[in-house]
């Protein structure tokens, strides 16, 4: 369960400009440790440009963001993306098998996953067995599960993910939602998911973001996001 006490990420005014369209325009939030975060509005509302500044894949104009307490900035953007993880709306996987994909962040640091510790991130998102699997034999809501597998692998505290299930069929997108829910519980994140779906927001967040026009109109718990 999330502890209400401890706040993993806080943003303070975070904002960012494209020319003069605030794309992100003055949002203060603070998530805590443990709790699954939804952000939600219509399109064009900044969910996703709001999820790009959470680890400096864009660069705020103004404002910033605390990691544990510590400005952001003043960690290495390669550190930063170990420590928040980011599964895209659609999977992006390196040539391959299913294994070389979960072992690539490692050995950008010069660390080897071993065998045992590649079956372990597969179980969890239950595709044992498929360390051997080619890439170009998996379907899409398997390529999701593995791109959230490699996520894991770099030891994320947090893990953002940006309209993980829009690309799927109903029943893979209610296999990826179980291991969402299953992974960040079992691993103890804490997660930030965009998604247009309230129902989904509803069924996997302890709370919810409201943005509409770059802005934060206000934050509502999980029951009252489909009210909202």
């Amino acid at each position: 369960m999330p502890d209400s006490h401890t706040p993993v990420l806080r943003t303070e005014h975070l904002t960012r400009l494209v020319g003069s369209t605030p794309l992100v325009n003055d949002v203060n939030v603070a998530v805590v440790r443990g709790e699954i975060m939804a952000i939600c509005g219509p399109s064009g509302a900044g969910k996703s440009s709001f999820l790009r500044l959470m680890n400096r894949l864009d660069e705020p104009t103004s404002g910033t963001c605390f990691l544990d307490g510590m400005d952001y900035r003043q960690l290495a953007p390669r550190e930063l993306r170990r420590r928040i993880g980011l599964v895209l709306q659609t999977p992006f996987l390196f040539p391959g098998t299913v294994a070389d994909n979960l072992r690539f962040g490692p050995s950008q640091r010069s660390e080897m996953v071993p065998d045992s510790v590649v079956a372990h991130l597969l179980l969890q998102v239950g595709l044992t067995g498929f360390a051997s699997r080619p890439v170009t034999e998996l379907s899409g809501g398997e390529a999701q599960r593995v791109s959230v597998a490699r996520t894991l692998a770099n030891s994320p505290e947090i893990l953002l993910l940006d309209e993980p299930t829009s690309a799927l069929d109903d029943t893979a997108k209610r296999t990826v939602e179980a291991v969402i829910v299953d992974v960040v519980r079992a691993n103890k994140l804490t997660c930030l998911i965009v998604t247009h779906d309230i129902s989904q927001a509803a069924r996997l967040a302890d709370r919810a973001m409201l943005m509409r026009a770059g802005r934060l109109e206000r934050i509502v718990a999980a029951q009252e996001i489909t009210h909202a």
